[in-house]
């Protein structure tokens, strides 16, 4: 191995993460199907990699951040994917939001190799991304993320263990279905404050001083131009789409199905968001567009 630190999955969130690194003289190997982003980071110093098995084959801690489940079993059992050339004690790491099933399997699939395995989802969006401000909630052994803490710690700024392998994921899916819940009832009553005469600003205000406040409301508001730098304020471009948060929500509602767990809140939060997902005016948009979909559908 070469010593290099490998990353895979250089879209609005990996990318962030890994230009990171950079910054911090990290020796990086990147591989991407987009080939605009491993030009990016070329010129950046990066080490460019044709494939996940090159990368494999260089790197002794390999991230990957991916949009779902299925591309992450892919990268690593697919042509030319990961476990072809996997090292041992190498360490991998996935910070995407995927099924707790596919993490425990891609861990016992890394073993076999010699190597381990942590599931790493995270939190804080696009913004958490760009100022390394990101949670981390991590499934796996201790000792492994004592190995790999100085890379979080130049990505965010809580690193929290949560358990065995796969604990991580059930954290990350926990904290987005109550966020979606939360976006919604705020979505909502800020709608109604509004159409009953009410000043956003104002508003806003008294909830974030009062028993409401919640990161939806003191963070990331939806009401556009109440906060600025927020997707509200800038045509509400993602930030973290409509999309995306309806796979989270799926992924929660399948584990509650197979866990036998009621959650009718986020049964309902799921239910608006694949509404969302199925209107094209909405599924590439932030998830807090929930907020105009509301005043441009319940009019007085």
């Amino acid at each position: 191995m070469g010593g290099y630190v490998g990353f895979v999955g250089l879209g609005s969130m990996g990318g962030r993460m890994a230009r990171n690194l950079l910054t911090k003289n990290i020796r990086l190997a990147v591989f991407d199907n987009n080939k605009e982003k491993l030009l990016e980071f070329k010129e950046k110093g990066s080490n460019i990699c044709s494939s996940a098995a090159e990368l494999a084959s260089k790197c002794e801690k390999i991230f990957t951040m991916l949009p779902n489940g299925e591309d992450v079993l892919c990268l690593y059992t697919g042509k030319e994917g990961i476990m072809e050339t996997l090292q041992q004690n190498t360490l991998c790491v996935d910070c995407s939001t995927i099924d707790q099933a596919t993490s425990i399997q891609l861990s016992e699939l890394v073993q076999t190799k010699k190597a381990s395995f942590l599931d790493a989802p995270v939190s804080g969006g696009v913004l958490g991304a760009e100022k390394a401000t990101l949670t981390f909630m991590i499934g796996g052994d201790l000792n492994d993320i004592k190995k790999a803490e100085y890379l979080f710690e130049l990505m965010g700024k809580n690193i929290v263990h949560c358990g065995k392998v796969g604990s991580g994921q059930v954290t990350k899916l926990c904290n987005n279905m109550l966020l979606a819940s939360q976006m919604i009832a705020l979505a909502e009553i800020m709608n109604m404050g509004e159409k009953l005469g009410l000043d956003p600003q104002i508003l806003t205000s008294v909830i974030n001083s009062s028993s409401g406040r919640c990161w939806a409301s003191d963070t990331y508001n939806p009401v556009p131009g109440v906060m600025p730098g927020t997707p509200a304020s800038n045509n509400f471009e993602p930030g973290f789409t409509c999309t995306l948060m309806a796979k989270d929500l799926s992924l929660a509602q399948n584990l509650s199905t197979r866990n036998k767990i009621p959650i009718p809140m986020g049964a309902l939060a799921h239910q608006f968001y694949l509404y969302l997902l199925n209107n094209p005016n909405y599924a590439s948009k932030d998830f807090s567009v929930i907020y105009k979909f509301f005043k441009e559908n319940w009019k007085n």
